[in-house]
């Protein structure tokens, strides 16, 4: 049994050791997805946090024979969108007690003030679904059609016909703002 456990911990160590080395090798996608959805730091932190947790919860069922990319972005996009359905639910029914956060200084105001077109895109970001919130993400980020497909688990002509769909919108979205 001592030879057992022995193994096991040795194991657990070289699990954890690979994980890591992963997740430090593609920690930008982890904060790009809780960039995406999240605005607030602290809600942000949290996300990165879940996120994390629960790639390492399913590190065990990982593939080595598929992009850990791939796989990475798949959990960190569930878990963002759960995040986010639970966020909407827990903002619809709490008021902060927060004196700061009442007082709002310019609702205009944004990191992108002097790209009215940024701002304009990032507005119609916020606005999307969050199959079509990740499905920008993912082609914001030059992934391939196949590689989206494979993330969101739709097929390459979905995410094709979707991409097309969305690029409509902001040229329509972002043309009445122009004007």
């Amino acid at each position: 049994m001592q030879m057992q456990a022995a193994e096991v911990r040795i194991t657990m160590d070289t699990s954890r050791d690979r994980f890591q080395t992963l997740l430090g090798q593609h920690e930008k996608i982890v904060f790009k997805v809780a960039n995406m959805y999240c605005r607030n730091t602290e809600d942000r932190g949290d996300l990165v946090q879940e996120i994390c947790m629960q790639a390492w919860r399913s590190f065990g069922s990982y593939d080595a024979t598929r992009l850990f990319s791939t796989w990475l972005y798949r959990i960190a996009l569930n878990v963002a969108i759960s995040y986010a359905r639970s966020a909407g639910h827990r903002d619809r029914h709490t008021v902060s007690l927060d004196k700061d956060e009442h007082d709002v200084a310019d609702d205009n105001a944004t990191p992108h003030d002097g790209d009215v077109r940024v701002r304009a895109l990032h507005d119609f970001i916020d606005q999307l679904d969050a199959l079509n919130r990740a499905l920008m993400l993912l082609y914001l980020e030059d992934r391939s059609y196949r590689d989206i497909a494979e993330v969101l688990g739709i097929t390459e002509t979905n995410v094709a016909t979707k991409i097309n769909r969305l690029k409509q919108r902001i040229r329509t979205g972002i043309a009445g703002t122009e004007q």
